[in-house]
């Protein structure tokens, strides 16, 4: 009886590291994205800024004739080291040391919805580029 319960407990720790390894490997993806969105806007490269976005984020930005490209390099994008970052089934959000990505896992990968996004309280996220 015992070993049964003692191979129950080392099956049920190893599917919870599995899991964990799982969960791990889910965020990596979603904040790789984040980061590569934030080196482009630092870089100065807004095409491939823009490539980075969804597409209804892009096209939030495409507004008064100036394009994707021109737009997400003069928004107050503040970035910063990356933190946490939490994924649920096709949605994730990357907390970047001063800034919050909420992304999207489209069939190409991981498109930021919304970049530049501070806490608001009880309300909504706002956000500097929205999608």
């Amino acid at each position: 009886m015992r070993t049964r319960v003692i191979l129950a407990a080392a099956v049920a720790l190893a599917a919870g590291a599995a899991s964990a390894g799982c969960a791990s490997a889910e965020r990596e993806p979603a904040r790789s994205a984040a980061e590569s969105f934030y080196a482009a806007v630092t870089a100065g490269q807004g095409g491939r800024a823009c490539a980075l976005l969804a597409p209804e984020a892009a096209e939030s930005l495409r507004s008064g004739g100036q394009g994707c490209e021109q737009a997400v390099l003069e928004l107050d994008l503040p970035g910063g080291a990356p933190g946490g970052a939490e994924v649920w089934g096709d949605e994730a959000l990357v907390r970047l040391a001063r800034d919050t990505v909420f992304l999207h896992r489209f069939p190409q990968g991981w498109l930021v919805r919304a970049a530049g996004c501070r806490p608001r309280g009880a309300l909504p996220y706002s956000c500097e580029v929205e999608g």
